[in-house]
């Protein structure tokens, strides 16, 4: 043991910042989920707070508003990796089989740039595109005879302008991954497949898709574990009350109840019960990625 850390102790310095930041900043905190299980007080303290046991749970599964929250943050986050995972990998595709490397890099740094926008930013655009009176979005309905439509006022819209939205915000991003794994494809495997009579369609489906298959299943069985993991920020500056029957997420209702109103043990009581959830998602689409694929994080 300690040959191999003399060994590898450069290598485990580089590593140290990382593990002493999750330490710091993942691990330590969680000792603050025991307050989910008392009736916190600030001036108190976590010692001196009465216990309370499973009350705030409780609490949460019999509110009306909870089955509501789930659906709300379930089918944004399911929406989100239907259509947002497939994005990049496309894109990664379609860059792949263009052959004008000028025109290839203009494309990938037109769909990087949206990726260092900032949630605000990209709140504020869409607030402004998709106004009924100067939006270019409604001045093209317009043009076409129609009635204006107040998009960000109208709960049936909201998840299709979050998740469209982040498609294009990260979809450029997301391929550099696929793009790097489309590196590792052996060129022999196209030339093989070309002498074969396969066009390019078929290379991309029996030769690119398999090479960059396992990229794709960690990617996924991650992305899985994400999927009630909906950014806070955004939902927060998109939405209003006239669009709480759709856009109302998990995280936005922590926000309102366990800081606006100070009632802490409730929200963590709630957000820890995200957490279990988005573990056994990740938990699921692992086992089900290495049964079937033989591929899997762990």
């Amino acid at each position: 043991m300690i040959k191999q850390v003399m060994r590898d102790k450069y290598f485990l310095l580089l590593l140290a910042p990382v593990l002493i930041y999750y330490v710091i900043f993942k691990y330590v905190p969680m000792f603050g989920i025991v307050i989910s299980f008392k009736n916190y007080n600030l001036f108190k303290g976590i010692w001196d707070s009465e216990w309370v046991g499973l009350k705030y749970y409780i609490q949460f599964f019999t509110n009306p508003d909870a089955f509501e929250l789930i659906r709300n943050t379930f089918l944004l986050g399911a929406y989100k990796l239907l259509f947002g995972f497939p994005a990049p990998i496309i894109l990664a595709l379609l860059l792949n089989e263009v052959r004008w490397s000028i025109y290839k890099r203009f494309v990938q740094t037109v769909s990087y740039l949206p990726h260092f926008i900032s949630v605000v930013v990209v709140a504020g655009m869409l607030t402004l595109f998709l106004s009924p009176t100067i939006g270019f979005i409604n001045d093209v309905i317009k043009a076409f005879g129609f009635q204006p439509i107040n998009f960000l006022m109208e709960a049936g819209w909201f998840r299709t302008i979050y998740v469209a939205s982040g498609i294009w915000q990260e979809a450029g991003w997301g391929s550099i991954i696929y793009l790097a794994a489309l590196t590792t494809v052996d060129p022999q495997l196209y030339e093989a497949a070309e002498i074969d009579g396969a066009g390019r369609w078929k290379r991309m489906l029996h030769v690119t898709l398999p090479g960059i298959a396992p990229a794709m299943v960690i990617l996924l069985v991650l992305n899985a574990g994400q999927i009630l993991e909906i950014g806070f920020e955004k939902v927060f500056l998109l939405y209003n009350p006239a669009t709480y029957e759709t856009a109302d997420v998990i995280s936005t209702y922590v926000y309102r109840t366990g800081i606006v109103k100070g009632n802490f043990s409730y929200g963590t009581a709630v957000d820890l019960f995200m957490g279990v959830i988005s573990f056994i998602f990740v938990f699921s689409a692992n086992y089900a990625s290495r049964r079937l694929g033989e591929t899997s994080l762990w």
